[in-house]
């Protein structure tokens, strides 16, 4: 037997929670999804998360949420936040840090499913080594189940692949967020992890990377700073369908979505 994660590319601001409420329930019909997970870093105005954005979001149907560098951007809202299990911040920040950066959660069948939430060190925060603290983490994540989904927030395609190369029959799957470029890498490695270098994002392509065009042209040619605003036009929402033997937790089949929503 086989169950099917749906993952969700990075969500950015009102017009990707609205594309999640118009096409989720279908895509989870159409392709019998089991759990739903997706990165919420950017679905509150598209920078950082609330409490009131991450319950809409679970009304939606989303069953867990992970982050990366942008979940700490409403810092007012951190501590509520990340106290919810169902939220998780990358595992390689420092000891102290608040919230969890992996969990285990289950299926309607009672199959239990483990998710690890990692952020990337080139070109991005000194971090703890992702590698190193994946090994940790998975290791106690092994002691519940043997299905292991890694979101790994990171820039460079690079490091993505690494840690993929290095997961490698130790996960089910590893899949890239921070870009929110969708790219046309997916496959399934020869140990059995599927592998994706992003997901891409859920929000406006009449921008950049889902912020205004106008406002993001600007800082480029001022290098002054200018505030941000969410597009909202050309919504698409991507994502990615990975199944996985309950047995082996080995992956079976991966298939990136992109719908214009």
């Amino acid at each position: 037997m086989a169950i099917k994660i749906l993952f969700v590319g990075d969500i950015v601001g009102k017009p990707g929670r609205q594309a999640l409420s118009r096409e989720l329930h279908r895509l989870v019909d159409r392709h019998t999804i089991d759990i739903v997970i997706a990165n919420g870093e950017n679905a509150a105005g598209g920078f950082g998360l609330t409490v009131e954005v991450a319950r809409e979001l679970f009304n939606h149907g989303i069953h867990l949420l992970t982050g990366g560098n942008h979940i700490w951007d409403k810092k007012e809202q951190v501590p509520f936040i990340l106290a919810d299990g169902r939220v998780l911040r990358p595992a390689n920040y420092p000891a102290g840090a608040p919230g969890f950066g992996s969990a285990v959660i289950s299926t309607p069948g009672g199959v239990k499913v483990g998710v690890l939430n990692l952020e990337g060190r080139v070109f991005m925060k000194s971090l703890e080594c992702p590698f190193l603290v994946a090994d940790r983490e998975i290791k106690r994540l092994k002691e519940e189940t043997s299905i292991i989904f890694v979101d790994f927030h990171a820039e460079a395609t690079s490091e993505k692949s690494a840690l993929g190369w290095y997961l490698d029959g130790q996960v089910s799957a590893l899949v890239g967020t921070h870009t929110h470029v969708q790219t046309a890498d997916e496959r399934i490695l020869p140990q059995g992890t599927a592998f994706l270098t992003d997901a891409g994002m859920t929000g406006s392509f009449d921008s950049v990377i889902g912020m205004g065009k106008e406002e993001t042209i600007h800082r480029f040619l001022t290098q002054l700073p200018s505030k941000f605003e969410v597009g909202k036009k050309d919504i698409r929402l991507n994502a990615v369908v990975i199944g996985v033997d309950e047995s082996s937790g080995k992956a079976v089949s991966i298939e990136r979505i992109n719908i214009p929503c």
